[in-house]
């Protein structure tokens, strides 16, 4: 059964003014948008840690740099709020995002669904502002199907749905299956651990394939 969503999502998701008859590209930030891994390994190593490729979970690979040992989850929520608190406005975009939703922007309208705290929030949309993509920023947690949901639902055009998670394209296909889902990994370490996304319906590496993925997709229901 899909996870109902906080009343703090919907107020954020219904406080975004979409047209009906526009199309929808909802965007992951961290790995998408914005470089995430590299930034957070390099503030790991400030606070005394590394992270352990072995899977993707944090928990049990934020490990300590003096004696290889896991940290406690605790200690984990503890830095990754930490490194959203001082980092989230300084993270470097990644390649050709700006100028791909710059260009979709006249042919489709574009929300930031980003799984970050909502201490966050302003600290995402101004860091996407300073790098060209001034788009409205929700903050959420945990399967990202439902707000797609409530999203999706709002307008009657196509959807698009953008994410480096497998398991967001998994929610979204369970409650949102007519929203075109696009598995966006640029980086090859995390497209390793994860294998193939089974729910998506399209992979990109990088923006000119995600951009050509886009325009395809509107272009054929008439956008």
């Amino acid at each position: 059964m899909p996870e109902e969503l906080p009343a703090e999502i919907c107020q954020q998701i219904d406080s975004v003014p979409l047209l009906s008859s526009r199309p929808l590209i909802i965007c992951d930030a961290d790995g998408v948008l914005v470089e995430f891994m590299f930034a957070f390994e390099a503030y790991l190593e400030y606070r005394g840690c590394y992270f352990d490729w072995s899977s993707f979970r944090l928990v049990g690979n934020v490990r300590r740099l003096t004696d290889d040992q896991p940290i406690e989850s605790e200690e984990v929520r503890g830095l990754l709020d930490d490194f959203y608190s001082e980092k989230t406005e300084e993270l470097e975009p990644l390649p050709g995002a700006a100028s791909a939703l710059t260009k979709f922007s006249g042919r489709a309208q574009i929300v930031v669904l980003s799984n970050i705290p909502v201490f966050a929030r302003e600290g995402r949309a101004s860091c996407l502002r300073r790098h060209g993509m001034d788009f409205p920023v929700i903050a959420g947690s945990g399967g990202k199907g439902p707000a797609v949901d409530r999203l999706s639902s709002r307008v009657q055009a196509p959807a698009v749905f953008i994410d480096d998670i497998p398991r967001n394209h998994t929610s979204v296909a369970q409650v949102a299956e007519h929203v075109t889902r696009i598995y966006f990994s640029a980086d090859t370490r995390l497209t390793n651990l994860f294998g193939p996304s089974e729910d998506s319906q399209h992979f990109a590496a990088d923006w000119t394939e995600a951009s050509a993925i886009i325009d395809r997709c509107l272009s054929d229901k008439g956008y």
